[in-house]
């Protein structure tokens, strides 16, 4: 119950100091995500670089509209995956992805996770699954078509 409680104090504390909000420039990707069961939005920016010869998440903004654990969750993943490569923060969001498919049952990496195994109550229930993905859906879509950008 003690865990509960702190992971509690940990989503409410970023939803009322979110990380990273506020749509920055420049940019090199953006989208607009919405969860269409409960009307949660989000718009997120991407700024890629290159670190080493491989793609960076140099920066991520956003701007958000919803419940708690949707807002949270974005401020999460931004702490999350600014300053790692690409491939190092598909895996943390991979590792995300995994812990809210895992219906409470989920032994999350904290290394990997920090902040963001507070969300791991949010996978017993499906209807808020949505909520605590859309930042990082959003974000995943932004980094592609920024990669895809870059390429092309």
């Amino acid at each position: 119950m003690e865990f509960e409680s702190m992971y509690q104090d940990i989503i409410l504390d970023h939803y009322r100091h979110p990380h990273n909000k506020g749509l920055r420039d420049p940019y090199d990707a953006e989208v607009h995500h919405v969860n269409p069961l409960c009307g949660d939005e989000v718009t997120m920016r991407v700024t890629l670089k290159a670190a080493g010869g491989v793609p960076a998440v140099a920066d991520v903004s956003y701007d958000a509209l919803g419940c708690s654990i949707s807002q949270a969750s974005a401020s999460v993943m931004t702490d999350l995956v600014i300053g790692k490569s690409v491939d190092e923060a598909m895996a943390v969001s991979q590792e995300f992805l995994a812990l809210m498919q895992s219906k409470g049952a989920g032994e999350p990496d904290e290394d990997l996770l920090e902040d963001a195994v507070a969300f791991s109550g949010v996978s017993k229930y499906p209807a808020r699954i949505k909520c605590a993905l859309l930042g990082w859906m959003a974000w995943k879509d932004a980094t592609a078509r920024a990669l895809e950008e870059a390429s092309s």
